[in-house]
C-alpha cells in the first residue's frame, strides 16, 4: 500500500506519456505516485488529436519505436474500457501532383523495409475509402496501421488501470528534485513538503528541460505550438486520418516559423479535426488567425464538402520538442535514479506505451524491448 510521502517511483507529469510509465511500473509490481500541477491531461495531452501514426515517420528510431507502441495500443484497447475511443481506422496520405505521388511512393519503399505497411492508391481508387476527397489528385497510400485514441480519457484509464499501487496527486507542482550526497535522486520537493523515492520520472512534457535542468540533467526542450479546428458534429464524412504529403516534411523540419499542413479526421463524437500547425514562440497561447485560415484552406482543399461546415472551436497547445526530433527515454547516466520520458513532440500520444514499458523495464533491471541507445537523454552536448 501507498503512503503519502513514499514511493518506489514518482512520475512528474499526468500526462498520457507520464499515465503509461505510472500503468507499466504499477503491473511490474511498483509503487508509484504521480504528481502534476494541473488536471490529468491538462497539458499537451489534452490539447492532441490522438494520432498513432506511423506514416509519418522515416525509417529509424523513432518508427521503430511507433510500430512496437501501434501493437501495443492495440494491445491495451483490449484491456481498457472501450472508452478510450481506440479506432484502427487507418491513414491516407494523398499526393496532388505526378512529382508529389513519385516522392510518396519512395517514402513508403523505405518505409515497407523497416516493416510498415503502405498500399499505394491510384487516383481512380481514392474515392472507394474517401468519397468526399477532392476531385483530380494523383494518387496517395494507405496506412493499415495508423490509428487514433481520445487522449484525455486513455491516460485517465491507464491511471485508473493501475489500481492502488498507483497514488495519483493533481494541483501540486515540483518546485525542485531531492538528491543525495553522491548526486543520486532521493525524491521530490513540493509547496506541500517533501516525497521520497529513489526513481523520478521527468514526464513534464514541454517543461521537462525545467525539471531536468534543477538536477543537472539538462535537456533542450522548446514548446512548438500547435492550433486545432473543432467543427460542427457531422455524418461520418472523413473514414480515414488524411493528410496531404507535405505533412510528413513539416514534421520534420526544424524551422521556428509557422508551418501548416492539414491532417483531416472525424471522431465517433462527430465532429471534425482540423490539425495541425507548427511554430515556435515560447509558450505564447495568443490565437493566431493566419494559422486557422491555413488549417481551412488546406482542409478545404482536400474536403469540399468543409466548406459549407461550422467551425465551433479551436484549441492550443505546445509540442515538446527536441532539436533532433527524437525522443528522451531512459536512465540519465549523470543523473542515478532520474529518468527521463519527455521530448515527443507531437508523437507522444502514439509513443507513450513504448515509452512507459522502457522506463518500467529500466527501473526493475529488465532488458529494454528495443535499442535505447538513441534516446539517451545525455546526447546532447549542451543542454541550455
Amino acid at each position: 500500500m501507498l503512503t503519502r510521502n513514499s514511493a518506489d517511483l514518482i512520475v512528474v507529469g499526468a500526462g498520457v506519456v507520464g499515465a503509461a510509465c505510472a500503468y507499466y511500473a504499477a503491473r511490474s509490481g511498483l509503487r508509484v505516485t504521480v504528481l502534476d500541477r494541473d488536471s490529468v491531461a491538462g497539458g499537451t495531452t489534452g490539447a492532441g488529436e490522438g494520432n498513432l501514426l506511423v506514416s509519418d515517420k522515416e525509417p529509424g528510431p523513432e518508427l521503430e519505436l511507433a510500430l512496437l507502441s501501434t501493437r501495443m495500443w492495440r494491445e491495451l484497447a483490449e484491456e481498457l474500457p472501450q472508452g478510450i475511443e481506440y479506432e484502427s481506422k487507418g491513414g491516407l496520405v494523398v499526393a496532388s501532383d505526378e512529382a508529389g505521388l513519385t516522392a510518396l511512393k519512395d517514402f513508403a519503399s523505405r518505409q515497407r523495409t523497416a516493416g510498415v505497411t503502405a498500399e499505394e492508391v491510384p487516383a481512380g481508387r481514392l474515392h472507394d475509402l474517401e468519397p468526399h476527397l477532392a476531385a483530380g489528385l494523383a494518387g496517395g497510400f494507405h496506412y493499415a496501421q495508423d490509428a487514433q485514441v481520445m487522449p484525455a480519457l486513455a491516460a485517465a484509464h491507464l491511471l485508473r488501470a493501475g489500481g492502488d499501487r498507483i497514488q495519483l496527486r493533481l494541483g501540486e507542482e515540483v518546485t525542485g528534485l531531492l538528491v543525495g550526497a553522491s548526486g543520486e535522486i532521493r525524491g521530490v520537493r513540493t509547496a506541500t513538503g517533501e516525497l521520497h523515492a529513489p526513481h523520478v520520472v521527468n514526464a513534464a512534457g514541454t517543461w521537462g528541460g525545467d525539471l531536468a535542468r534543477g538536477a543537472g540533467g539538462g535537456l533542450p526542450v522548446r514548446p512548438r505550438r500547435g492550433f486545432v479546428l473543432v467543427t460542427e458534429p457531422l455524418p461520418r464524412v472523413v473514414r480515414h486520418k488524411v493528410y496531404a504529403a507535405d505533412y510528413v516534411a513539416d514534421v520534420a523540419s526544424g524551422s521556428a516559423g509557422l508551418q501548416s499542413s492539414a491532417v483531416v479526421e472525424g471522431t465517433p463524437a462527430g465532429p471534425v479535426l482540423i490539425g495541425a500547425t507548427r511554430e515556435r514562440v515560447g509558450f505564447d497561447r495568443t490565437l493566431s488567425v493566419e494559422a486557422l485560415r491555413r488549417l481551412a484552406t488546406q482542409a478545404t482543399a482536400l474536403f469540399p464538402v468543409l466548406a459549407g461546415v461550422r467551425a465551433m472551436r479551436t484549441y492550443v497547445g505546445f509540442r515538446p520538442y527536441l532539436p533532433d526530433h527524437l525522443p528522451a527515454i531512459g536512465p540519465d547516466p549523470r543523473v542515478p535514479g532520474l529518468l527521463h520520458a519527455c521530448g515527443h513532440e507531437g508523437a507522444g500520444i502514439g509513443l507513450a506505451p513504448v515509452t512507459g514499458l522502457i522506463v518500467a523495464r529500466s527501473v526493475t533491471g529488465r532488458e529494454a524491448p528495443l535499442d535505447i541507445a538513441p534516446f539517451r537523454p545525455d546526447r546532447f552536448t549542451s543542454a541550455a
